[in-house]
């Protein structure tokens, strides 16, 4: 049976309809997949941030994280949106677990390495596949917190879209990115339409252009650094129309899919 990893954004978590949850049912129900849930929750962190003036900035889409940003990263991460997502899951008679990273050692992480000081700011190396296959193939559905450690016990905000790329990517599983949009938009006369597809040298020329910027940067990088022989197409659906997902999973036309090509090494 399929893995489907949703990462579900969070300028769309609390704006997802009671369908999108039945879906997930229906889904698990029928035996057409085993669904997974990773989470972000940027515009409830910026709110907190705000109200304790604290400084916060982007760097490429990633989040400068200080011990004082860490903090509040963590608090509402792994607190108040996971367990808001652990009880509309339960709602619809769902058995879900709430968890971080940090949890049962599930997301080993090391520093991101980039041009500028991001603070911690983690990539995953391992993921504890054992242990998340043992709650998916009992019917439990992790709800995971991008929130990771290191080996000396420090804790790293990820990035939620690298996050779920590094966890389907381990799993081998389906990766969709739910999003409050139906896809990467292109704009032509008066009218915005959906790229069908992309491959990566197609997204990293519309990042080039600005076309594709901002939070979708990471979202797409993340879709095409988790292809792979094994995985050959992720996809960004609009959460807003749950029936996405079913036809998604039915290999009908939706979305923006990211294509694996042989011929492009993907990092």
């Amino acid at each position: 049976m399929d893995i489907l990893i949703m990462k579900i954004g969070g300028s769309i978590q609390d704006k997802l309809p009671g369908s999108f949850y039945q879906m997930i049912a229906q889904l698990q129900q029928t035996k057409r997949c085993y669904p997974l849930i990773v989470h972000g929750g940027g515009p409830m962190i910026n709110t907190l941030l705000e109200k304790l003036a604290i400084p916060t900035k982007f760097v490429d889409g990633l989040r400068v994280t200080t011990k004082e940003v860490l903090t509040v990263v963590e608090m509402v991460l792994s607190g108040s949106i996971n367990k808001e997502i652990v009880t509309q899951c339960q709602i619809k008679q769902l058995h879900a677990i709430g968890l971080s990273g940090i949890d049962h050692g599930l997301l080993k992480v090391k520093p991101v390495q980039t041009t500028e000081a991001i603070g911690f700011v983690g990539e995953v190396t391992e993921v504890n596949t054992a242990f998340l296959m043992e709650l998916l193939e009992n019917n439990i559905i992790p709800v995971i917190s991008p929130i990771g450690m290191d080996e000396t016990g420090q804790h790293y905000n990820i990035n939620g879209d690298m996050a779920a790329s590094a966890i389907a990517k381990a799993l081998g599983g389906k990766l969709a990115f739910i999003s409050n949009v139906p896809g990467v938009m292109k704009q032509q006369k008066d009218k915005s339409n959906v790229y069908p597809s992309l491959t990566q040298v197609e997204a990293e020329q519309l990042i080039k252009e600005k076309i594709i910027t901002d939070g979708m940067i990471p979202k797409v990088r993340s879709a095409i650094g988790s292809l792979s022989v094994q995985m050959k197409q992720a996809v960004i659906l609009n959460g807003l129309e749950p029936e996405d997902i079913a036809n998604y999973l039915k290999g009908n036309e939706v979305g923006t899919k990211f294509i694996y090509k042989e011929e492009v090494a993907y990092v």
